[in-house]
C-alpha cells in the first residue's frame, strides 16, 4: 500500500467547509483520513506554515494538441499545470483537427493517460467551428467530452446556438461561450480606447463582448439551459450577468487573473505578450470585474492558458492573441485577491477547485475521504519573481513576466503521486 502523510498543514476544503490545521493521510492514491497526530509508514511531509487544498481545476485551457504541438502539447501543458497546482484541466476545441468528433476526443484522452494532470475535453459546438452544422453532442459525450464550446471562433448563427443549448441541456453538457462579436471586433488587436488611438492600431470596442454576452444570456433564458460566459473583461458584461442571475437565468461566469490585475496601458510597450482575447480593458472595467469576484457574480477563475511560440509573438501587430497562465494563476490571485482582502483564501480555493469541478461535473475539487488524492500544497506568503525561462510550458508568453507575486506552489499530487515539487527535488518543506 502506497502511503503519504502531510502533517500540520492548514487544510482548506470548501466542499466540506473545512479550514483548520491538521494532518492529511493518503493511502493507495485516495484520501484516507483527516485528523490530528496521524502516523504513517510511508512518506511524511512536514507542512507547518503551508496550505494543503484540493488540486486546482482550470476549466479553460488550450493544450494545442493535436495540430499545434510546436506551441504546447498535452504533456508539457500538464507539466505546467502541475507546477501551478492544477490536477485537472478542461481543454478547448480549437485544435487541428478541431475537436468536433469522437475520434479527436478519444485521441486527447488517450494521450492524457500518462500526463501529469487529468484532462477533460470540450468539444466544438459546430463542425470545424464554422457556424454551419452542429456537432453530434451525444456521440461526443459518449467519447468523453464534458461540454461544448465555441472558444476559438464564436458561433455566428444564433439559431444554431439556441438549438445547441437545448441539446446540451438534454444531455447534461455545459455550454461554454467565448463572448465576442467578430463583426464588431473587425480585426482589432487590443482594447479600443486612448491607448489604441495613441499607438495607431485597430481596437476592439467593448461592445463586442457586451453584445455577445447579451445574446448568450437571452438564448439561455429562452432555452432554460445552462450557459457559461468565458473570460469576462468588461463592466457591461458584469452588469448583464448580475442581472441575469437575479432573474434566475442559468448563467455562470469566469474571469482570468490578468483582467483582475492589468489594464490596456500595458500595451504602450508594444509587447504582444500583453495581447489576448478579450483584450486588457480600462481601469473601470478592471474594478467592475474585481467587484464581481468579490460579490459572487463571477463564479470561478481560469487561466485561458494560450501558448504561442516566441517567433509568433515577436511582431506586435501580427502576433496571435493569447497568454500562458497555468504556472502563475494561483500566485497572481493570492496577490490581487486574498492578500488585499478582496476575498478570503477559502473562497479563492473554491473558485479554483470545487466550483469549476461542479460546473464540469467531474470528480475533483474535494478532499473528502475516499476520493482521489489530488492535492496542492502551497506557501501563501512566499514572494517570487516570474521568470518565463523557468516555465515548464513550451511557451513563454506571460503577461506577468518580471512581476513579483506572493504565494508559491510547493508540491502537487495527482492520485497520490507527486507530479511537481518546488526546488528540483531539493528538500523544500
Amino acid at each position: 500500500m502506497n502511503r503519504l502523510l502531510i502533517k500540520n498543514a492548514r487544510v482548506i476544503d470548501p466542499s466540506q467547509d473545512l479550514d483548520r490545521v491538521c494532518d492529511l493521510l493518503v493511502e493507495d492514491g485516495r484520501i484516507a483520513r483527516l485528523g490530528y497526530g496521524l502516523h504513517s509508514s510511508g512518506e511524511v511531509v512536514e507542512a507547518a506554515g503551508l496550505v494543503a487544498a484540493p488540486g486546482l481545476v482550470d476549466m479553460h485551457v488550450h493544450l494545442r494538441d493535436p495540430g499545434y504541438c510546436q506551441k504546447e502539447d498535452i504533456f508539457t501543458g500538464c507539466e505546467a499545470a502541475a507546477a501551478g497546482g492544477f490536477t485537472s484541466v478542461a481543454c478547448m476545441p480549437n485544435t487541428n483537427p478541431v475537436c468536433d468528433s469522437p475520434q479527436v476526443v478519444s485521441y486527447i484522452l488517450e494521450r492524457a493517460r500518462q500526463a501529469k494532470a487529468k484532462v477533460y475535453p470540450f468539444a466544438a459546438i459546430t463542425q470545424g467551428l464554422q457556424s454551419q452544422q452542429l456537432t453530434d453532442q451525444a456521440a461526443l459525450k459518449a467519447a468523453g467530452a464534458v461540454g461544448i464550446s465555441d472558444d476559438g471562433r464564436p458561433v455566428t448563427n444564433n439559431r444554431l446556438l439556441l438549438e445547441a443549448m437545448r441539446q446540451a441541456a438534454e444531455l447534461g453538457l455545459l455550454v461554454s461561450c467565448h463572448a465576442e462579436d467578430l463583426a464588431i471586433t473587425n480585426g482589432g488587436i487590443m482594447h479600443l480606447g486612448e491607448v489604441s488611438r495613441q499607438l495607431g492600431v485597430p481596437g476592439v470596442d467593448r461592445a463586442s463582448e457586451d453584445c455577445n454576452t447579451a445574446v448568450c444570456i437571452a438564448l439561455a433564458a429562452a432555452s432554460g439551459s445552462r450557459v457559461h460566459i468565458d473570460h469576462v473583461s468588461t463592466a457591461g458584461a458584469v452588469a448583464m450577468i448580475r442581472d441575469a442571475k437575479a432573474r434566475g437565468v442559468r448563467v455562470t461566469a469566469e474571469t482570468g487573473p490578468h483582467y483582475l490585475m492589468l489594464t490596456h496601458e500595458r500595451l504602450l510597450s508594444k509587447d504582444a505578450d500583453y495581447r489576448m482575447a478579450p483584450p486588457l480593458r480600462e481601469e473601470r472595467d478592471r474594478q467592475a470585474v474585481l467587484q464581481a469576484v468579490a460579490d459572487g457574480v463571477i463564479d470561478c477563475i481560469v487561466t485561458d492558458h494560450a501558448p504561442h511560440t516566441p517567433e509568433e509573438k515577436a511582431d506586435f501587430v501580427k502576433a496571435p492573441n493569447g497568454v500562458v497562465g497555468l504556472e502563475t494563476s494561483l500566485a497572481a490571485c493570492l496577490t490581487c485577491l486574498v492578500h488585499p482582502g478582496v476575498i478570503p483564501l477559502s473562497r479563492l480555493i473554491a473558485m479554483m477547485s470545487w466550483v469549476p469541478a461542479q460546473l464540469l461535473g467531474i470528480p475533483a475539487g474535494t478532499l473528502k475521504p475516499g476520493v482521489a488524492a489530488d492535492i496542492v500544497l502551497f506557501d501563501p506568503e512566499e514572494a517570487w519573481t516570474v521568470d518565463p525561462a523557468k516555465f515548464h510550458s513550451k511557451a513563454r508568453n506571460s503577461c506577468f513576466k518580471g512581476m513579483e507575486l506572493t504565494g508559491r506552489v510547493k508540491a502537487t499530487w495527482k492520485d497520490g503521486v507527486e507530479t511537481y515539487r518546488d526546488g528540483n527535488g531539493k528538500e523544500v518543506f
